[in-house]
């Protein structure tokens, strides 16, 4: 019998996003004309776990959506998605997670969210999935839910020997309790401004800089700079830089998720961490480059 593919667990952030396409996103005060909008399922946690998916492992999301046609739609996306979405709770009372987000005609876009149903998630859906946590190769969380749910979560995917991956987003000061726990961090250049306390310069000199600086709290550390490409250093002494695969891009929405679901499924499968990274240096290009509406036939 072929034994199962190794399990990436997300634990996190579902939000049902609005995106609205316009030729450049409003200064204070300015209202600007839109070209379009268009619906798309999403959040940190859940573009993640479809991303893990993609890239041909087991994917299960624990999360929480509301009992309303936003949450209705989140769990059915993960579904078509081939993600686990057994231990996605539905939680009345509470609307699903939402988001704005207003592109510009250069791909770049600022969007604000609306937590909902992910401030309710804690060590009851931990507790929960016990099975499932106990099966999960790697774990993945983000800063878009309570902090005492990721440690709760992240200490018992440790206690069962699994590997625990931060993408530190949004940035937010994060407690000694949850770093201890965390395996790799990953941030973009703006976050690892916040977490390493200095401007991050000069693109990929200045990720790998910075990646050096955030290995003095996490055993390793990741930095993507945008178009630039990507920066890893640890604690044993590995570091790099990968340079981003040119690409024409359409839009740069769910880059940074796309290059984290995909690397923890490399990291899952047991693969270095150059190979894992590159993959998802490749996968993040190849989402860029595609337009929103054509993304799920990825």
């Amino acid at each position: 019998m072929t034994p199962p593919s190794p399990l990436v667990t997300v634990f996190g952030s579902l939000h049902y996003d609005i995106m609205v396409e316009a030729p450049d996103r409003p200064r204070r005060g300015e209202t600007v004309t839109g070209h379009a909008w268009q619906p798309k399922c999403g959040g940190k946690g859940g573009n993640q776990a479809v991303s893990a998916a993609r890239a041909g492992v087991r994917a299960a999301m624990i999360g929480a959506v509301g009992d309303d046609d936003f949450g209705r739609a989140l769990l059915d996306n993960l579904g078509r998605c081939r993600v686990d979405s057994r231990f996605v709770r539905v939680a009345p009372g509470a609307g699903s997670g939402m988001s704005v987000a207003i592109f510009d005609d250069g791909g770049d876009y600022g969007a604000v969210i609306v937590s909902g149903s992910n401030l309710t998630l804690g060590e009851k859906d931990i507790a929960a999935a016990t099975e499932m946590v106990a099966q999960t190769a790697v774990l993945l969380l983000q800063n878009e839910v309570p902090e005492p749910a990721n440690i709760a979560a992240a200490r018992a995917v440790k206690a069962h020997g699994g590997r625990v991956v931060l993408n530190a987003a949004p940035a937010r000061k994060l407690s000694d309790e949850l770093v201890a726990l965390v395996d790799v961090v990953i941030v973009n250049a703006i976050e690892a401004e916040f977490l390493a306390g200095v401007p991050v310069v000069d693109a990929l000199e200045g990720a790998a800089e910075a990646a050096r600086m955030l290995i003095d709290f996490c055993p390793a550390a990741i930095v993507t700079a945008g178009g630039e490409g990507v920066a890893y250093c640890d604690r044993d002494g590995h570091a790099f830089a990968l340079p981003a695969i040119p690409v024409e891009v359409v839009s740069t929405h769910g880059a940074g998720d796309e290059f984290v679901g995909a690397f923890a499924a490399g990291l899952a499968r047991g693969h270095q961490v150059e190979a894992a990274i590159a993959a998802a240096n490749a996968a993040a290009a190849l989402l860029v480059a595609t337009p929103e509406r054509e993304r799920e036939a990825i």
